[in-house]
């Protein structure tokens, strides 16, 4: 990422992992079919929400975690072509392998 993106509070930055483009019985998928991944890498973690007594809850993901996250997560965005999502750390209902 060349232009440096810093989210706020509990959100990050997910760039979603690349769709399937066959099927298990080898068929390519076109474009058009392909399912958006729930799947994503983080890029950029924010500095965690902040408390009633003033301090801040670390978040419980870090940056290059692969996560799992709801269908309508986040909000789509594109920086130097590459799209990306920010989210909060609500939306993010897994990490992988961890």
């Amino acid at each position: 990422m060349a232009t440096k993106l810093q989210p706020l509070n509990d959100r990050v930055i997910v760039k979603r992992v690349e769709a399937e483009s066959k099927t298990a019985g080898g068929i390519i998928l076109p474009d058009s079919a392909k399912e958006k991944p729930q799947e994503g890498i983080i890029m950029a973690i924010g500095e965690g929400r902040l408390n009633k007594n003033g301090d801040r809850s670390p978040l419980q993901v870090k940056t290059k975690d692969r996560v799992i996250f709801s269908s309508y997560a986040g909000t789509e965005i594109k920086v130097d072509g590459q799209a990306l999502l920010i989210m909060g750390e609500d939306d993010i209902l897994a990490v992988v392998g961890k």
